[in-house]
C-alpha cells in the first residue's frame, strides 16, 4: 500500500488551484483483454515535456503491460495483476527525473 501513500502525496504537492479540478488520476478496468488502464495528467510536474512512445512488454495473454508518455499525459494499462506495478512503474519515472 505504500505506493498509494506515495500517489497521495505526489497529488498534495502538485496541486496547484487548478491543475487538480480536472481528470488528474484516472484508473479504470479493462474487458478485453482483463486488466487495468491508467492515465495521469503530468503537466504539472517535472517529466511534462517527457515523451516516450507506446512501448509493450508481453510475456503471454496473462502477462502483459504497456507504457507510454504522449501530451503531457503517462498512459499504462495492463493485465489484472499489474496495477500495483504500474503505477510504480509512474514512481520510477518521477523520481529518477528529479533525481537527475
Amino acid at each position: 500500500m505504500e505506493i498509494l501513500e506515495w500517489i497521495q502525496n505526489w497529488f498534495q504537492d502538485n496541486a496547484d488551484g487548478e491543475w487538480e479540478k480536472g481528470d488528474v488520476i484516472q484508473i479504470t478496468t479493462l474487458d478485453n483483454p482483463l486488466g487495468w488502464d491508467v492515465e495521469i495528467d503530468i503537466s504539472k510536474t517535472s517529466i511534462a515535456n517527457l515523451e516516450i512512445k507506446w512501448v509493450l512488454n508481453e510475456n503471454g495473454k496473462q502477462d502483459w503491460y504497456g507504457v507510454k508518455i504522449q501530451n503531457q499525459r503517462f498512459r499504462a494499462a495492463g493485465d489484472a495483476s499489474k496495477l500495483i506495478y504500474l503505477l510504480n512503474l509512474f514512481r520510477e519515472m518521477i523520481e529518477k527525473i528529479e533525481n537527475e
